[in-house]
């Protein structure tokens, strides 16, 4: 059985846009340790497309003693977008169409895991696709940029655990409340 789990980095006001402007100050062993269990629970990484075209931009020229370059070249990948028409970075499906029923019927066998791609992740939990929401508060106020929630649907969501990293992180994991 597969799942789709989002995780994302945000702010205490609830930001999630250019985390390596205010992230890094609070990533450690801790937070890796999270994050690198995060990625290697996933089979497949599913994108919204803008952040599909920022990482298919950057990832395929990356410095290829890094490991994380032949992890995400050779890792595959699902981009949801009714505008793409050619994804050309290595191992990419394009997801359209019907996106709930792709994604419904991909979740049966495959764990997808989300990289960024708010758009996305708001819609997906507003359709209850979302398995888990992994949060990754830091202790910062960034004051401006684009939120995680914006104005929508209700949804229910339940805690399922929360943990405090030694730089005051708080890592919570949400998941749908019962209906």
């Amino acid at each position: 059985m597969g799942s789709i789990t989002a995780s994302l980095f945000i702010s205490l006001d609830g930001v999630i846009e250019a985390p390596e402007t205010w992230h890094f100050d609070y990533f450690d062993d801790e937070m890796g340790a999270a994050v690198g269990a995060l990625m290697g629970s996933a089979d497949a990484t599913l994108f919204g497309r803008q952040t599909y075209e920022e990482m298919a931009a950057y990832w395929p020229a990356a410095d290829p003693q890094d490991p994380f370059t032949a992890q995400m070249n050779g890792a595959r990948k699902y981009v949801v977008s009714d505008s793409l028409t050619e994804a050309t970075w290595e191992n990419s499906s394009i997801i359209s169409g019907d996106v709930v029923a792709e994604l419904t019927a991909l979740k049966q066998e495959t764990r997808l895991g989300t990289t960024g791609s708010a758009t996305l992740v708001r819609w997906m939990l507003e359709q209850r696709l979302v398995d888990e929401l992994h949060l990754l508060v830091h202790p910062v106020v960034v004051g401006s940029g684009k939120k995680l929630f914006a104005d929508g649907a209700k949804v229910p969501l339940e805690l399922r655990s929360s943990a405090t990293f030694g730089t005051g992180v708080l890592h919570l994991v949400y998941g749908p409340a019962a209906e």
